[in-house]
């Protein structure tokens, strides 16, 4: 690679590298303020929210990429254009294609890291994050007990306790139970704690009284030091976890299990998340081209490219807005995936062309070279 070359790809992968980490920073902001939800009522710790949110991440990033390639690549090619640099690279006999040659490459080689996520890293990713989040809906501590709530985590079992602490005590215990005969159980307790004892789970309960009516009316009353209230029954599930498209290889997309009734009746949802990722990794080599389109495509201005910029800006939301619907509307129609391809492709062609349709004018050299000889003859 040339001196020239390697200097114009600087220039670019510097501002994509920090846009690509300022638009991540806000997706994750926003990701995180919903995710509270998991410390708040979960009453998860700050590793799992944490765990959860970085899960998030290669989605994220995918959808970030062809922004920040866009914005990047309209900051850096504007101040190479607008302090001439550009106009020296043209002047001095390069070509269009050789001018804009280090920034298609640089955007080949994100759509290339953009499709590795999206073929593997993502379902990777997506996979535990499933896995994490079917943990916690089925964390019996946070299922079972809220702080100063009555819940009903089973049917005719009623759970209170005054406090939790931080370290998953109970304190000033209450709990229901009715029984299959019509009696009913009520337990209190000044502490309790989600234990283990011979392999079976409990809500192991200290200084407290159980009383129970018997059929035939007699109120039993015990107290006790330390009770082991069996939770078998609640932890008992026979629920799956259960993989989403955005969760799924790409074989598991093209190539579904139509012997089970979920993937036969989604077959063409799964179908539109399969193109969907191997087409998306293309908006980031479209959205350069629109980028360079927009300060390449025409003259050269010293008052700014102000227009052009906000013309292609709107091309690349539009574009991308399109992608989104045509997406949504491949659930219904197979054969619409084709245009999952033909927008990106359709937008880089658009500003490819806008490149190369533009002559490129030497009278900036001709004009240069002419001051001299007009300033010897005065």
């Amino acid at each position: 690679m040339r001196l020239i070359d390697r200097y114009l790809l600087r220039q670019l992968a510097g501002p994509t590298l920090l846009a690509t980490l300022a638009l991540t920073g806000v997706a994750l902001l926003s990701q995180s303020l919903a995710g509270l939800d998991l410390i708040v009522n979960q009453r998860q710790s700050g590793l799992v929210f944490l765990k959860i949110t970085l899960l998030y991440m290669p989605q994220l990033i995918n959808i970030i990429l062809p922004v920040a390639v866009f914005v990047a690549a309209l900051v850096a090619l504007n101040r190479l254009h607008t302090e001439q640099e550009i106009v020296v690279c043209f002047a001095g006999g390069m070509s269009r294609w050789r001018v804009i040659s280090p920034a298609m490459r640089l955007a080949c080689t994100i759509a290339f890291a953009a499709l590795v996520m999206n073929l593997f890293v993502q379902p990777a990713a997506f996979r535990e994050l499933r896995r994490e989040l079917f943990q916690v809906r089925t964390d019996l501590a946070s299922t079972l007990v809220r702080e100063g709530e009555f819940t009903e985590p089973a049917k005719g079992l009623t759970v209170y306790a005054q406090t939790v602490e931080g370290d998953g005590d109970f304190r000033n215990l209450f709990i229901h139970q009715e029984k299959a005969d019509g009696t009913s159980t009520v337990y209190t307790a000044d502490e309790g704690r989600i234990d283990t004892r011979a392999g079976r789970t409990v809500l192991l309960m200290r200084n407290g009284t159980t009383q129970e009516f018997s059929e035939r009316g007699v109120l039993n009353y015990l107290t006790f030091n330390e009770y082991p209230f069996e939770l078998s029954a609640l932890t008992d599930s026979t629920e799956l976890i259960h993989y989403k498209p955005s969760d799924r290889w790409l074989h598991e997309l093209f190539f579904p299990d139509l012997a089970q009734d979920w993937e036969k009746k989604n077959r063409l949802s799964l179908l539109a998340e399969g193109h969907a990722r191997i087409s998306t990794p293309l908006y980031n080599i479209a959205f350069m081209a629109l980028a360079l389109s927009a300060i390449i495509g025409g003259g050269f201005s010293r008052l700014g490219y102000a227009r052009r910029i906000a013309m292609m800006g709107a091309v690349a939301a539009v574009t991308r807005i399109f992608g989104f619907v045509v997406q949504a509307a491949c659930e219904e129609n197979a054969w619409l995936n084709v245009l999952q391809y033909v927008i990106p492709l359709g937008a880089m062609a658009f500003g490819l062309r806008a490149i190369f349709k533009q002559r490129v004018s030497r009278f900036i050299d001709i004009r240069r070279r002419a001051q001299p000889a007009f300033g010897a003859a005065a």
